[in-house]
């Protein structure tokens, strides 16, 4: 064989091998264990949902998936933290509508860009917030409520987990509409916020109804209205704001999975697929409406970005209008 024939046919095998193995690396996908990074601490809204992901996602995948909680900075350290891991689909991101939203409009800079470093793979639960008050407040419904705090301007005070954070905006968004002024007193997490609401240390709160749920049961809160479009199960004679007289008040606290951008192609239709088929499977939907979520099904990725820019131009509204920053 001479030199020109012998190159030739050494290219034609490089070439091979190359396609050839391009469907094995995602054939063997997964082949270690999978870190779910939450960007919050153990024990919150964000971290139940991403051990319930992780425990059926392994299922699913046949591989484990385990739980690193990254938290601090409103959620800025786990998200600088998969930002910068390698595009591999073993560090996924189970992120939050703060993180991907909230952030980028509270803050000037961020050690991320959730649109440049992040591929959004689904959107998995949400959480309405119900706006609930200590029961010496004298009110028993939202028109009530209204009424009360316009004959008594600035003497109502709610709590939220912090500024910048749903259970903040979702009440800066409610005086807007309503036309009432109340304080707003931040708190370092939303349990004692909710432990000052029933202590009556302040009057109300806007809290997601996972957290509320069991408070309201016992009787030491009094819910008013819930922030999604129609009613919820758990609480089924409680009214939404939007009916209530609000129609435009609409609050979804949600939960996603992402991994960092340039994760190929072929290893993000394994994951996707795999999220799919843990959405619909009844247990896992079980299990997130037992603790207060509601379970999302699948969506396409035009649908998940049609989703967040919604969410990212209903927020910008409310935050430029209370002229809030955490900068």
């Amino acid at each position: 064989m001479n030199f020109f024939a012998r190159s030739a046919l050494i290219s034609g095998l490089v070439i091979v091998a190359a396609f050839a193995a391009a469907p094995v690396i995602a054939a063997e996908f997964p082949a270690r264990p999978i870190k779910l990074v939450i960007p919050y601490a153990a024990g919150g809204p964000t971290d139940i949902f991403g051990r319930l992901v992780a425990e059926y996602l392994g299922k699913d995948l046949k591989q484990a998936v385990f739980v690193e909680n990254k938290a601090g900075a409103q959620g800025s350290f786990g998200a600088e933290m998969v930002a910068h891991a390698e595009p591999d689909g073993y560090t996924m991101f189970g992120t939050s509508g703060s993180v991907i939203i909230l952030n980028p409009l509270l803050y000037k800079k961020l050690p991320y860009d959730p649109a440049r470093d992040f591929r959004m793979l689904a959107l998995v639960t949400e959480v309405p917030v119900v706006l609930s008050i200590n029961p010496s407040v004298p009110a028993k419904t939202i028109a009530e409520f209204v009424a009360y705090a316009r004959q008594n301007p600035g003497k109502l005070n709610f709590g939220s987990s912090g500024t910048g954070s749903f259970t903040h905006l979702a009440g800066e968004m409610f005086k807007q509409m309503a036309g009432i002024e109340m304080t707003h007193v931040a708190y370092k997490g939303a349990a004692p916020a909710l432990t000052d609401v029933i202590s009556g240390n302040i009057q109300l709160m806007f809290e997601s109804v996972s957290l509320a749920l069991p408070q309201i049961r016992s009787g030491s809160l009094r819910p008013l209205g819930i922030s999604s479009t129609k009613r919820i199960s758990g609480l089924p004679d409680v009214p939404t704001i939007a009916e209530s007289g609000y129609p435009e008040y609409f609050v979804s606290v949600w939960n996603g999975v992402a991994v960092p951008a340039n994760v190929p192609d072929d290893v993000v239709r394994i994951l996707t697929d795999s999220l799919d088929r843990v959405m619909n499977d009844p247990a896992f939907r079980a299990s997130l409406e037992k603790v207060g979520y509601t379970a999302l099904r699948p969506r396409s990725p035009a649908a998940i970005t049609e989703f967040i820019d919604a969410e990212r131009n209903r927020w910008s509204g409310v935050i430029k209008a209370r002229n809030i920053s955490l900068d």
